[in-house]
């Protein structure tokens, strides 16, 4: 008996493989979670699934299932979006809007570049190098035909890479980041009202619905519902750190059962240049920043987290740790996400176009 064989889930019952992806990716999250790792209740249950995927588990994600986590990240990327990020995006707009470009911008020479010399498929390195939420770009690159499996990988180690060089260069530049602030920028809520979370979920079956034949529609549409909900102080964004981890293990395992053999050999001799791809956009980003703090006269480190190429929460924890402006961090983080998640597609299809040319 070979060793695929012997370790093959494809002879257990389905209840079986369900209890044990159910127990493993739930442990696996919240352990990474409490290891502080960026994502980790995305990354540890997306890793199980993996190896479900590899070892010939039968079972699947339903696609409904997946897109209501999309429905759930699109409330929590509404959630950043209150009156005091909207002042600051207006009194900054064209500092904004320049760094938003000037980023957006990068991250396409970053993904031609990982066509012509990593042999990484063009639809796939648009996506995956597109600097927005990490889980939006995964969901809207299976959307647009990408293979979101190789677009995760490079979306978080590309959040891995950003957060750890993040924190030094806070730690160089001022006071070590820690995690003391994460309650003040996250949508989660300890104390449960039941008729903000009632309201919340309603936003997201009712935004999953309408956004069922528009392009990463199950995102976008609560977003915009969710961000004018709030807005006008009709809703309360209400995400229990349960239903967020519900949401991030349903697309976490939803992308890790579609895994094979072969597709992680793909991925793990691409891996130096996945992680070189990312290094190279922070390093570009950072340079940005620096020139656009010297031609504003900002301070650098809060010019440097607003143009950090992802991870918002992240970005606002460390901001708000090293008394750096909040407002800006926030709110450039915010515009670029927008832009990223409504312009996406466009940018995809002009690095395809250009990897045909070359």
């Amino acid at each position: 008996m070979s060793d695929s064989t012997r370790f093959s889930l494809s002879h257990w019952p389905r209840p079986l493989q369900w209890l044990a992806l159910i127990l493993l990716a739930g442990s696996a999250g919240q352990l990474l979670k409490h290891a502080d790792l960026p994502a980790g209740q995305f990354i540890g249950p997306m890793l199980v699934a993996i190896g479900f995927g590899v070892s010939g588990a039968r079972i699947r994600i339903h696609r409904q299932a997946f897109r209501l986590g999309q429905g759930c990240i699109g409330l929590l990327a509404a959630h950043s979006m209150t009156l005091a990020v909207l002042e600051a995006m207006a009194d900054s707009w064209h500092l904004m809007l320049f760094a938003t470009v000037l980023t957006v911008a990068l991250s396409s020479v970053v993904g031609l570049a990982m066509v012509r010399f990593g042999g990484i498929q063009a639809s796939t390195a648009a996506w995956g190098t597109s600097p927005g939420a990490a889980s939006a770009m995964v969901a809207m690159a299976d959307d647009f035909g990408a293979d979101g499996r190789v677009v995760a990988t490079m979306q978080y180690v590309r959040v891995v890479c950003v957060v750890v060089i993040g924190a030094l260069v806070s730690h160089v530049l001022e006071a070590p980041a820690s995690g003391g602030a994460q309650h003040a920028v996250t949508a989660t809520q300890h104390s449960l009202d039941l008729v903000s979370l009632g309201l919340t979920l309603a936003t997201v079956v009712v935004g999953v619905v309408l956004g069922a034949r528009v392009p990463a529609g199950a995102l976008l549409v609560p977003l915009l519902i969710g961000g004018a909900l709030q807005l006008s102080g009709l809703l309360h964004i209400t995400l229990p750190a349960w239903l967020l981890a519900t949401a991030y293990g349903a697309i976490g395992c939803y992308v890790g059962l579609r895994f094979d053999r072969p597709t992680v050999l793909y991925v793990w001799k691409r891996l130096p240049v996945m992680i070189l791809s990312a290094m190279s956009l922070i390093a570009l980003c950072a340079a940005s920043a620096w020139l656009l703090a010297k031609w504003l006269g900002l301070d650098f480190l809060s010019v440097y987290l607003a143009t950090s190429p992802g991870g918002l929460d992240t970005m606002a924890i460390i901001a708000v740790d090293t008394h750096s402006d909040v407002g800006l961090v926030l709110a450039m983080q915010t515009l670029r996400l927008l832009a990223v998640i409504f312009t996406g597609a466009y940018f995809a299809r002009l690095v395809i176009r250009f990897a045909r040319q070359d």
